[in-house]
């Protein structure tokens, strides 16, 4: 059977170090509102958006200028009615040399379509990496959520019975 997991590949003038120093730079091009360390082995990141997403991320390999891999050890979507959907989920960046340009591919390991949020998701990432992470690498400015004026708070953890 052919792998169904959500991909998205770009291909940039930049090095593979400028492209790797950007992925780690999650608040550039995801969102300003990211909280806690996004370029460290074994950190631990949070990712919001208003009461709509939630996710709890490890950083679980990292590879400099080569490979980020993050495992989804905790989310919610207001969305769905299978809130475990993501959970152990590994969104991947691979990064390599491609003729004289750099080839950045995300993966989204077990975010397939069969899944609730698949479309919506897949959405999302595609604007993420196509768009926003792209044009970090290749004009030092992204288009990552503004940072909310409510920062992320405990309150919400608890509602949504999360940890």
């Amino acid at each position: 059977m052919d792998n169904q997991d959500f991909t998205a590949t770009i291909l940039v003038d930049q090095s593979p170090q400028e492209a790797f120093k950007a992925i780690t730079n999650l608040r550039a091009w995801w969102s300003a509102s990211i909280e806690g360390a996004t370029n460290e082995l074994n950190a631990e990141f949070i990712y919001h958006y208003q009461d709509v997403h939630y996710c709890k991320m490890k950083l679980i390999e990292l590879i400099p200028d080569q490979k980020v891999v993050w495992e989804v050890m905790d989310n919610y979507f207001k969305f769905t009615t299978d809130k475990n959907e993501w959970i152990g989920s590994k969104p991947t960046f691979t990064v390599s040399k491609k003729g004289n340009q750099t080839e950045i591919t995300f993966v989204h390991e077990s975010l397939v379509p069969h899944d609730e949020c698949f479309e919506i998701c897949k959405e999302a990432w595609t604007n993420y990496i196509t768009n926003s992470l792209y044009n970090l690498i290749t004009t030092g400015k992204g288009q990552p959520n503004v940072k909310e004026e409510d920062s992320f708070n405990a309150k919400l953890v608890e509602k949504w019975k999360l940890g």
